[in-house]
């Protein structure tokens, strides 16, 4: 998973370790702790929408997610807040450049599982207000096509675009659609260059 490693404590399970990551677990080592207390944290987990195996998957999720920024840099993770329902993604906060912004978003695709990143990060660019909005234009611009092209499943990709230049993100059902995803990035006006982060939803994880 990644890197990330659950480990044992006090002989505890895996279901006992997510469910620690949920808030849920009981403080106690003892048998009879953990019985009672993992039985009534289940039942807090089962009764949500998502259900128990949903709220486990969310949180291994959460776990790759805030390991593959700590690799990155201690920065990154203390500045973007990270928030995971049903295998959606929502990250929030502020960040001192769009690079910066860019990894983060890069780095939430990468994690197993992920559905869709919103990403909803502030940045405190030092663009000119024309190259912000020329930025704005063609993110929106692209996300109109994705979205009205039907051999294209836009809920899977997210869009960056800094100075020009078009950052593509997500999971590709197969090489084709990603081919029209990126034509469709390099038709709209003044983008300079296009670069891809996507990964094919069948091909082998890089370990």
């Amino acid at each position: 998973m990644n890197g990330v490693s659950f480990g044992r404590r006090c002989g505890a399970p895996l279901l006992f370790l997510a469910l620690a990551a949920l808030g849920l677990a009981p403080g106690a080592c003892s048998p009879t702790g953990m019985a009672v207390g993992g039985a009534a944290a289940a039942g807090v987990a089962a009764s949500e929408e998502r259900g128990l195996q949903g709220a486990l998957d969310d949180t291994e999720i959460r776990l790759q997610i805030n390991h593959l920024w700590l690799q990155e840099s201690e920065a990154l993770f203390r500045e973007v807040n990270l928030q995971v329902q049903e295998g959606r993604v929502l990250l929030s906060g502020n960040v001192p450049d769009p690079e910066t912004r860019v990894t983060a978003v890069r780095l939430a695709w990468q994690a197993d599982g992920v559905r869709e990143v919103i990403n909803e990060i502030e940045v405190a660019d030092t663009s000119s207000l024309t190259d912000l909005a020329r930025d704005t234009w063609i993110a929106t611009k692209l996300k109109t096509r994705l979205l009205l092209d039907r051999d294209v499943f836009s809920i899977n990709y997210s869009i960056e675009v800094v100075n020009g230049t078009v950052y593509l993100m997500g999971i590709a059902q197969n090489q084709a659609e990603l081919d029209r995803v990126i034509g469709h990035a390099k038709d709209v006006a003044y983008v300079r260059r296009v670069v891809s982060y996507v990964r094919l939803k069948d091909a082998p994880r890089e370990p």
